[in-house]
């Protein structure tokens, strides 16, 4: 299960789960399930009509992406030792640090380092069409301040590309 499936993480998240064999539950609002569908989502969930935690659904592992949920809020909805994965860990850190020792549930809160194998895999999945990037809008690098507005918002699908014109001066 992906919390916050629809946008930059949460797109890639889903489409490598689905290659790695994973049945995917895609989390997030209501103008983003057809294009979650579209990109291999098994079920979605538009959290503006449903708490997925009350489903009565258990899951392996529950990613979520935008640290919306409490831990406590998702624990009935995780197998004995699954995994609940923060993308982003700020206030949940104390409960998952207390869940680790007293669960037999694994919260696993750290960033990432990006190594050299793993980019050059996702290239591969990207070139192969295994994956796709979702790009929700384009801006040109002169407006970044407004695209970065524009993702702050929240409710992007997907990814905001900038794009660099190359001058070519010779």
């Amino acid at each position: 299960m992906i919390n916050g499936a629809g946008g930059s993480i949460g797109t890639y998240a889903a489409q490598l789960a689905k290659h790695f064999g994973a049945e995917v539950t895609a989390v997030d609002s209501t103008a983003k399930l057809d294009m979650l569908r579209s990109i291999g989502a098994d079920q979605v969930v538009d959290y503006t009509q449903e708490d997925f935690t009350k489903r009565g659904e258990i899951y392996d592992v529950i990613f979520d992406v935008v640290g919306t949920i409490s831990f406590s809020r998702t624990e009935k909805s995780i197998k004995q030792n699954g995994t609940y994965l923060l993308a982003n860990p700020g206030k949940q850190m104390v409960q998952g640090l207390w869940t680790r020792i007293t669960s037999s549930k694994k919260v696993i809160m750290e960033t990432s380092s990006p190594k050299t194998e793993d980019l050059v895999f996702l290239r591969e999945l990207i070139e192969a069409g295994k994956i796709k990037s979702v790009m929700d809008r384009r801006y040109p690098l002169e407006q970044i301040a407004e695209a970065h507005r524009y993702a702050e918002k929240g409710g992007k699908k997907g990814n905001v590309v900038i794009t660099v014109e190359h001058h070519n001066n010779t």
